[in-house]
């Protein structure tokens, strides 16, 4: 019995990493002794659960019906563990968060750095991304994304002030090319791109200015998919970058980057942090939570 709940937890590491050498390693197995796990599951069943080419794997009819039915069963014994785990005076495990580079940098990592430190037996894994990554399947703790891109089944605590995008260039790239009094004007720049990974596209630039909205396509010489190197980019001259605006602020008051359409600058609902409604959160969870949250409240 032991090894058909091994042989299920095994066939549900591949489904979700649709790869058998990322699954084997996250299973501490070698890739051969898990593809033969796996062949035994479905000689069992006697139905193949999953197509496998030189290049990838991907799950048959039968192998979707059997995920559906057995992952939710899983998550909620691991939740349950973790639950239990959290229930001694130092929580352990890992969490594991989703995030952007900005958010990171800005308020997420500093605010846990002191919850680290009083428990040396709790574990981060802070992954960027701007794909807005779908935390139940991907299997993340914690999401924290801004507050109007959250679904509305999760619980979401606000961790940061509203957020102002603005676009910015140098005072030498602003020099040789003409000034921008409108949006439409966009088209006369080299403008520095942010890729989002998931959509297959580039971040367009929302723009507002009192009741109007617009959001802009632009071109340029460079895209990136870090918020960093965009500002890099343009303090070093190669273009606007449309970016938060407190990252900039610094550099605007040192002379070396200037705004852009100041005026057309949007505020978003600021970063929330966010867990599904249908796992219980672990003590380890909840404390970083309430970290982000702190960190909000008091100003830090």
């Amino acid at each position: 019995m032991n090894e058909d709940f091994n042989d299920l937890a095994g066939f549900i590491t591949v489904a979700r990493e649709r790869n058998f050498t990322r699954a084997a390693a996250q299973l501490g197995v070698s890739q051969s002794a898990l593809s033969r796990t796996v062949a035994g599951l479905e000689r069992r069943i006697g139905l193949q659960l999953l197509t496998r080419t030189t290049r990838s794997v991907s799950l048959t009819e039968a192998g979707e019906r059997l995920l559906s039915a057995i992952r939710p069963r899983f998550e909620e014994i691991e939740a349950e563990v973790a639950s239990l785990r959290g229930m001694t005076n130092r929580p352990s495990g890992t969490v594991r968060i989703t995030t952007t580079d900005y958010a990171a940098n800005t308020f997420v990592w500093p605010r846990l750095q002191p919850l680290l430190r009083r428990y040396p037996e709790l574990k981060i894994e802070l992954v960027n991304d701007y794909g807005l990554a779908d935390i139940v399947a991907d299997r993340f703790d914690i999401g924290v994304r801004l507050g109007d891109q959250i679904e509305k089944d999760m619980v979401a605590v606000r961790i940061a002030p509203d957020m102002t995008m603005c676009i910015v260039g140098s005072p030498k790239y602003l020099q040789s090319r003409p000034h921008a009094k409108r949006p439409q004007d966009l088209t006369l720049h080299s403008c520095i791109n942010l890729r989002l990974p998931t959509r297959d596209s580039l971040l367009p630039w929302e723009l507002s200015k009192g009741r109007r909205e617009l959001q802009v396509r632009v071109e340029g010489q460079l895209t990136f998919n870090n918020v960093y190197q965009m500002v890099d980019a343009a303090l070093a001259g190669f273009g606007l970058a449309y970016v938060p605006k407190d990252l900039v602020e610094q550099y605007v008051r040192a002379g070396k980057l200037a705004w852009v359409l100041e005026d057309w600058c949007p505020t978003f609902v600021g970063h929330h942090a966010y867990y599904s409604t249908g796992r219980k959160s672990s003590r380890a969870v909840q404390l970083v939570v309430d970290a982000l949250k702190a960190g909000y409240q008091s100003g830090r």
